[in-house]
């Protein structure tokens, strides 16, 4: 029962009942009712910043978990820049130099993008640094790993070539020690046999009993098999390209015709003696760029050190030609 408060009535002499006003209990209650959300709110507040919710606890997990991720991200992106860089330092230091190809400088490998901020969308995140770096370590990896797969599809290239190259060029002797009577004379200035004056000899020729195998010195397409050029007489052309060509003159018979592709090794006819020959032998030149040089210099092929030394020695002397 709520309890009744009185006061001393001086002008009656007596007790009177307190009377509160609606106005008042009002006030009261509007005091009370402020102060109390004033004090819930505090104690909200103060909850809020020292106390978390599941949900932060939720969110705040699953940034942990993000941060980690990233972590993790950058861990691998940093094994594999150290697996590139491995493959990038062997192509430059062992695939480009050994086919003659410029190495690729880093700042090109490493590049990154000019131009507009490509990261601006990972602005305003309370992670923004740590996003868009790795975004951009990620995004210079893949550059890079574009580079290399270019570098060495280029590299297989030149691979290709170089192997063409290799079995093109005229590099083998084109009769056989086994067949070879002797070699008779070299390239450089020589006797001719017919006027016996003292001219300079183009080719080298190969002395052999005729109807000996002659030998296609390196793969090609065979241009000329005819006797329509003065002096040789029976005679093959092979364009090995690259701007090689070999020449095989005074020949009995061809064993090919023009137009056909021959490989190195290949029959291509049989040593005689038309022409302009004195005795039945092979006089073979060579050709870079329309230009005759010394075929002493591509029998690497097919001759071991010892045979190369003899032949150059005999190549070297100063004696008649056959031709």
């Amino acid at each position: 029962m709520a309890k009744v408060k009185y006061y001393y009535d001086s002008e009656t002499l007596s007790y009177r009942k307190i009377k509160r006003k609606k106005a008042t209990t009002l006030k009261y209650a509007a005091v009370f009712l402020t102060a109390a959300g004033l004090f819930a709110f505090l104690m909200v507040f103060i909850a809020s910043q020292y106390i978390e919710s599941p949900k932060e606890r939720q969110m705040a997990r699953e940034l942990q978990n993000m941060e980690l991720q990233y972590e993790l991200l950058n861990k691998r992106t940093d094994d594999a820049f150290a697996a590139l860089e491995n493959v990038e330092e062997r192509d430059n230091a062992i695939y480009r130099l050994y086919f003659e190809a410029n190495p690729i400088p880093t700042e090109q490998r490493r590049a990154g993008f000019g131009g507009i901020n490509r990261y601006k969308k990972y602005e305003g995140f309370d992670n923004t640094k740590l996003i868009a770096e790795s975004n951009k370590r990620l995004d210079i990896l893949e550059k890079a790993v574009v580079v290399q797969s270019k570098s060495l599809d280029e590299i297989a290239k030149l691979a290709e070539d170089k192997e063409k190259f290799l079995e093109a060029i005229p590099a083998i002797q084109p009769i056989s020690n086994e067949n070879m009577t002797r070699m008779a004379s070299g390239y450089g200035y020589r006797t001719d046999p017919f006027t016996k004056v003292r001219k300079f000899h183009y080719g080298m020729d190969f002395t052999a009993p005729r109807g000996t195998p002659i030998y296609a010195s390196g793969d090609g397409v065979i241009t000329r098999a005819d006797s329509q050029s003065t002096g040789y007489g029976n005679h093959i052309r092979i364009d090995h390209g690259y701007g090689y060509i070999s020449l095989y003159a005074h020949l009995y018979k061809y064993n090919v015709k023009v137009n056909q592709r021959v490989k190195r090794g290949d029959l291509i006819g049989f040593v005689g003696s038309t022409g302009r020959s004195e005795a039945p032998h092979l006089h073979y030149e060579v050709f870079k760029d329309g230009e005759r040089i010394n075929p002493i210099n591509f029998y690497y092929g097919n001759l071991s050190a010892e045979e190369y030394d003899i032949l150059l020695k005999k190549a070297s002397l100063e004696n008649q030609s056959l031709d």
